[in-house]
């Protein structure tokens, strides 16, 4: 088979003027709804003002794999210390200047000296291996522990003030790049718990969280790097896509985030590929999910080029695999499940007729504004599956209660139960995908298989050719043999830009949006 999928945009654009109507009458919608930005700083343009669909539920730097803790913290707040570039896939330094891997189990780091913490102290090669141990190896439940590192065991330590020694239980060619997902912080944050207020090394510093209402930003003048062009950053959250954007065309914030086509954005908005790909987490372990034909039954009766057509608005592409073109270990040969309504009724009523309890209640657990038209993507998936023979009721949650159903341990007693998720690659690798969504102990993983489990190790030991092969078989076996899932589309995404600002979003950006690469425009 071939994969003659439209490819997604590699490159921003303006998107026409189509609602103007609208964006107009959400205006008058927003007036009781704005941001307090009336200090002389944002009257001056020296704030940028940045408007989010949900509040980061956490600052927490372990948990900034998370995206709306990430789009905040990473490389703002604090740092780590590899960084990716997205489009090029090559990995930078950032708070490391250099790394080689000296044995088949050991990363040496040399670390970037007069480098300091929002607080004056010193950064060194203690925090550095602080921060690793504490992302890794602590019991305070880490998601960057899980979504990088699964069950790796590895050990970080000094070796002197500015080289660091990473050591793994077996040989892992991509530590590297793993490691640009710990965010350091210094040795003296708390082990044992999670933090509200991190210290970090970057370019700004945290300056005050009016929980529910706005986050705000001050730059830290005795940044390492080079200085952003912007004094301060404050984020707001609205759940309405419609009103962010209005906050744009009215002058009350700079950039909004997670918009749809249809939330009048007009001239402002701004079309880039998010890396993101939504689909459904079928919990296999439970009657009648674990019975293959209704997970089978399931993807038939999802039409994904519907979704992607109606409630997506174009934005996006039928998928057939969470790991996107552009990822090592995608399989161009897996295609979207074709939409056969009939296949999925059959299947269905093969399952009851051998005395699976198809009618059981399935609980579709949603998340609101996960990305835009959520609710409504739901409600053509509850339609759809029950129109094949099941019994599905929608369940929507905000951030912080879905997060509970997301990671491990899950809440017992559900029932059977598809989770809304979204999973985005931005590091370039399947290793950041296979073992946390479909090995059998993922921290995202509500279902996997020996077999499956096998196959992923064995690609994650791989390099070169050898590991876009054997992660490409892993997906394979998973889309044919175990049928966890039920992938719907790889999604682009929209943002709103004042013309007061100069930014070019990236597919990472939905992930971790730099502040300093954000300027005045002009």
């Amino acid at each position: 088979m071939t994969d003659n999928r439209r490819q997604p945009t590699t490159n921003t654009r303006r998107i026409p003027r189509t609602a103007a109507v609208l964006a107009a009458g959400t205006v008058l919608v927003t007036s009781a709804c704005s941001v307090d930005a009336s200090d002389d700083q944002a009257a001056s343009g020296d704030t940028v003002r940045i408007v989010l669909p949900e509040e980061p539920p956490t600052l927490e730097p372990c948990d900034a794999s998370l995206t709306a803790t990430g789009r905040v913290t990473r490389s703002n707040i604090t740092e780590p210390l590899t960084e990716r570039v997205p489009e090029t896939g090559d990995l930078e330094p950032k708070l490391a200047t250099g790394w080689k891997q000296t044995d088949p189990t050991t990363w040496t780091f040399d670390l970037r000296k007069k480098v300091t913490f929002h607080d004056g102290s010193d950064f060194t090669a203690e925090d550095a291996a602080f921060s690793v141990e504490r992302a890794v190896n602590s019991e305070i439940g880490c998601n960057v522990d899980g979504y990088v590192f699964g069950d790796s065991d590895l050990k970080a330590t000094a070796v002197d003030a500015t080289t660091l020694k990473v050591t793994t239980a077996k040989p892992d060619p991509i530590l590297p790049l793993r490691l640009s997902f710990v965010e350091v912080v210094p040795d003296s944050t708390a082990a044992d718990a999670k933090v509200r207020d991190p210290l970090g090394t970057g370019p700004y510093r945290i300056d005050g969280w009016d929980k529910g209402v706005s986050l705000k930003l001050a730059r830290n003048e005795d940044y390492w790097g080079e200085k952003p062009d912007y004094a301060a950053a404050t984020y707001s959250w609205r759940a309405e896509g419609s009103i962010r954007a209005a906050m744009i065309s009215s002058g009350e914030a700079e950039v909004a985030v997670g918009l749809a086509p249809t939330d009048g954005a007009g001239d402002f908005a701004v079309e880039y590929p998010n890396n993101e790909t939504s689909y459904l987490r079928i919990d296999a372990t439970e009657a009648p999910l674990d019975d293959i034909r209704v997970r089978e039954a399931i993807n038939y009766a999802l039409d994904k080029e519907g979704l992607v057509a109606s409630v997506f608005r174009e934005l996006g592409e039928a998928a057939g695999q969470v790991v996107p073109s552009g990822v090592t270990g995608h399989d161009p040969d897996i295609e979207p499940w074709p939409y056969d309504m009939a296949e999925a009724k059959k299947l269905v009523a093969e399952a009851k007729a051998d005395g699976v309890p198809v009618d059981t209640t399935i609980t579709i657990i949603g998340r609101n504004g996960i990305y835009p038209n959520a609710a409504e993507a739901m409600e053509v998936a509850q339609n759809s599956l029950n129109k094949a023979g099941l019994n599905v009721k929608i369940k929507m949650l905000d951030v912080n209660a879905w997060l509970e159903y997301l990671l491990r341990p899950f809440p017992k007693d559900l029932g059977p139960t598809l989770l809304q998720a979204q999973h985005g690659n931005q590091a370039g690798d399947a290793a950041f995908t296979m073992g946390q969504i479909y090995g059998s102990k993922g921290a995202q993983s509500s279902y996997g298989t020996a077999e499956l489990d096998r196959m992923i190790d064995e690609a994650e030991q791989s390099t070169g050719e050898d590991r876009q092969r054997l992660f490409a078989e892993a997906l394979t076996h998973q889309s044919e043999e175990v049928v966890r899932d039920a992938v719907m589309a790889h999604m682009t995404g929209i943002m709103a830009l004042s013309q007061k600002v100069e930014y070019k979003p990236n597919s990472a950006s939905n992930d971790e949006m730099h502040l300093a690469e954000m300027h005045p425009a002009g």
